[in-house]
């Protein structure tokens, strides 16, 4: 059905027009989450700007999918080990002393013939002291004291054979042959101490000079011409058979050294140009306290180590034969 009002439009009463609600007064009010949604909008396109900023600069490294993954640790028993050490004679380091003298005081250097550094070949003598030449006299004393009985002896003897001949034609008696027979005993026997006599300055005639006792190189001299040595001898003498290194090893990284392994030896103060390579030879089973010292004043002094010596290669130990005491560093290879 159709209703007409007076000075309004049509309407049909099949579809009724919905009410409508009254607009509120003044401006709406904004969604609460719009200004965190473009807070967070901004920040995404800040960060792709940057990234793209960065991809876009030459020498940027790329950080690549395998990088995310864990890099594992070095194996602590495959690194070398590290230690201080020098240079040591192979075989025997003497210190050569003078002979105890009377109330066991040591005689006086007469003359001194070596220098440090001097090559010496074995039984040369390198000094002599001022006892020799109150054993040079008393030997002296014997060897005129056994000449002179051993003289005697033979005129005794001539005399004892022609008193022994009278006595047989009976022209003295029995008792002058014994007395000449008991003169020669006493002289034989005066004899005999005058020979012991003589062999006992000559034993004492050596220990007034020193020799050395095998080749070697005098490596420090204690005591000069006109000095009573000391506590140290007269002199240092070391084997000239060859070369050693000696490592002092902290005793925490010892069960990573065994026999064989491959050492790396360098100067520490540029005693030699280069490298040496040598070989671990023994393992000293004693822990003591280090005597290498190095230069870093930080360095622990007080630390315990183990002496481990190394055989250098023949060419090397060649080079370095003259640098007994020459302090090292060196890298024992896993």
């Amino acid at each position: 059905m159709t209703l007409t009002a007076p000075g309004d439009s049509t309407v049909t009463a099949d579809a009724p027009t919905p009410a409508l609600a009254p607009l509120p007064d003044g401006p709406q009010p904004r969604p609460p989450w719009r200004p965190l949604a473009l807070v967070l909008l901004l920040a995404a396109l800040t960060i792709l700007g940057i990234s793209a900023v960065l991809r876009s600069r030459p020498g940027t490294p790329q950080r690549s999918a395998a990088r995310s993954e864990p890099v594992g640790l070095p194996d602590p028993a495959s690194a070398p080990v590290t230690a201080l050490g020098h240079l040591e004679a192979l075989g025997d380091t003497r210190r050569l002393a003078a002979p105890s003298g009377p109330m066991g005081q040591s005689p006086r250097v007469s003359s001194l013939l070596v220098e440090k550094g001097d090559s010496v070949r074995q039984g040369q003598v390198l000094a002599t002291f001022d006892s020799r030449i109150d054993v040079e006299a008393d030997r002296a004393v014997a060897a005129a004291t056994l000449d002179t009985l051993q003289q005697r002896l033979a005129l005794l003897s001539q005399d004892l054979e022609r008193y022994a001949a009278l006595q047989r034609a009976g022209a003295v008696s029995a008792q002058d042959l014994e007395q000449r027979r008991l003169r020669v005993l006493e002289l034989e026997q005066q004899l005999v101490q005058a020979r012991a006599q003589l062999r006992r300055e000559d034993v004492r005639l050596p220990l007034t000079e020193l020799r050395a006792p095998f080749d070697g190189t005098v490596l420090d001299i204690h005591a000069r011409s006109g000095e009573r040595p000391g506590e140290k001898g007269v002199l240092e003498l070391a084997s000239s058979a060859g070369v050693e290194a000696v490592l002092e090893v902290y005793e925490s990284d010892i069960d990573r050294v065994r026999p064989g392994q491959k050492v790396e030896l360098r100067s520490e103060n540029g005693g030699f140009t280069g490298r040496l390579l040598g070989r671990v030879l023994r393992i000293d089973p004693v822990v003591s306290q280090r005597e290498v010292l190095a230069t870093d004043p930080t360095a622990n002094t007080d630390a315990r180590i183990v002496e481990v010596r190394v055989s250098l290669d023949p060419g090397d130990a060649a080079r370095v034969r003259r640098l007994l005491g020459l302090k090292l560093i060196a890298k024992v290879l896993p």
